[in-house]
């Protein structure tokens, strides 16, 4: 090949990459229109089969929810799962960093692993980018199986911006965790000697009843992406004893050519069916078009309370909080609420409608888990849930700061400068 073509070829292969930035950056979101708000009410059954239906999950009666507030509730609850375990500990999380907390797990697992119980793990590869095989190897040694989803390798490159956010815990097929909490120090305690910045504020949920098959569905779709193996095997999806009251379902989202998934579906129908309330709390709030307008009409054409928590100073990323304040005019003038939390870093993700529907899990409300990640939530038709989760909204709300629109139009020009550099990366945030 002679230089003039090689430098072409060279000029080419450019051109291609920024073509596949621009498109990365700049590709136009996927419109979400529900039309008129849903002709049911969210309390029929008609609209929890619709919903369902629309979600591609199962509704199932009787299962029980408990709610685990912070690490140093829900650690301990999922390392008494481990140690109980019988058959299997299946975990799949986006981080899993070194520390306190993992070398916890490891061993807890490892032991397991040696009685006999068939450990599996699934860690993504961009979040757990420092966590070594070198420091997973106790648990290796062991005989646990552990995987990598989309390994940055050459043949990954066309996936590599799909990462698995999805955090779940199963043990025995019959005991599911899931919600917001990777595996790290910083949820369980300060960060090094001289911060003083507390533990961050997250939400786990408990799960017994037949919901735990459909997580157990959830992680054999990402243990098969990372090991090449199908988890086909009937003890690992026991049929679930009724447990308790509530009406759930399992949401197992993956993104479709980075555009649609059935978690911004469950999200959009939603909003368009609240009368009365909404309430969300996120880490990162970075709502598109599509669920700005819905807000907006839910306020205006219908009355809904909307009130939103998302981190105050105390933020993980700073880009995306100044992305995220960008977007706060519109839903100010409308008359939502948002708040601010003070103490620490706000990680919890819960979206609260009517005080009826509660949707938990991994998913932020942000581009990012909408169209790019895997992510896992639960939604459930439960009352009770529903009042415990606003009681926790409530105590989060008196710990935060609301905004004014008079504030956030006075807001400085520092802060400004760095919300257009967020815009130009909102899609990957």
């Amino acid at each position: 090949m002679g230089s003039a073509a090689f430098i072409a070829l060279q000029w080419l292969a450019i051109a291609f990459l920024l073509l596949m930035l621009y498109f990365a950056l700049f590709e136009r979101g996927l419109p979400y229109r529900v039309g008129r708000p849903p002709a049911d009410p969210l309390d029929a059954e008609a609209f929890r089969l619709t919903l369902s239906a629309l979600a591609g999950a199962s509704l199932h009666c009787g299962s029980r929810i408990e709610v685990l507030t912070n690490g140093d509730v829900f650690y301990e609850a999922e390392l008494e799962a481990i140690r109980t375990a019988r058959d299997s500990v299946h975990l799949e999380a986006y981080i899993f960093q070194r520390g306190e907390v993992t070398r916890r797990f490891l061993a807890a697992m490892a032991e397991r692993a040696r009685a006999g119980v068939a450990v599996r793990v699934v860690l993504d590869a961009v979040g757990c980018f420092l966590t070594t095989r070198r420091y997973l190897a106790p648990l290796i040694a062991a005989g646990g199986h552990i995987e990598f989803y989309h390994p940055i390798r050459w043949y990954n490159l066309p996936r590599i911006n799909n990462r698995t956010h999805r955090e779940l815990l199963i043990i025995d097929g019959r005991v599911g965790f899931l919600g917001g909490a990777g595996f790290a120090d910083h949820w369980l305690k300060k960060r090094g000697p001289r911060k003083r910045q507390r533990r961050w504020r997250d939400t786990m949920f408990r799960v017994e009843g037949e919901l735990v098959r459909e997580m157990q569905s959830v992680f054999a779709e990402n243990w098969l992406e990372s090991s090449g193996r199908i988890l086909f095997d009937s003890r690992y999806f026991p049929c679930g004893e009724a447990k308790g009251s509530s009406r759930a379902m399992i949401v197992g989202s993956s993104p479709t050519a980075g555009r649609s998934t059935r978690n911004r579906m469950l999200y959009q129908t939603l909003l368009a069916a609240a009368q009365k309330s909404i309430h969300i709390t996120t880490p990162y709030f970075l709502p598109d078009r599509s669920a700005r307008l819905e807000v907006v009409r839910a306020i205006r054409e219908r009355g809904v309370q909307v009130s939103i928590i998302t981190p105050g100073r105390h933020v993980d990323h700073l880009l995306t909080r100044r992305s995220s304040r960008r977007l706060y005019g519109q839903l100010l003038r409308a008359g939502a609420a948002i708040y601010e939390y003070q103490p620490t870093m706000m990680h919890a993700k819960v979206m609260i409608v009517d005080g009826t529907w509660s949707v938990v899990g991994s998913t932020n409300f942000d581009h990012r888990s909408f169209g790019l990640n895997d992510e896992v939530n639960l939604a459930a038709y439960d009352p009770e849930l529903g009042a415990r989760l606003e009681a926790d909204f409530a105590r989060d709300v008196a710990d935060s700061r609301r905004v004014s629109y008079k504030s956030w139009r006075r807001r400085p020009l520092v802060e400004r400068g760095h919300e257009l550099l967020g815009w130009l990366l909102e899609r990957q945030q």
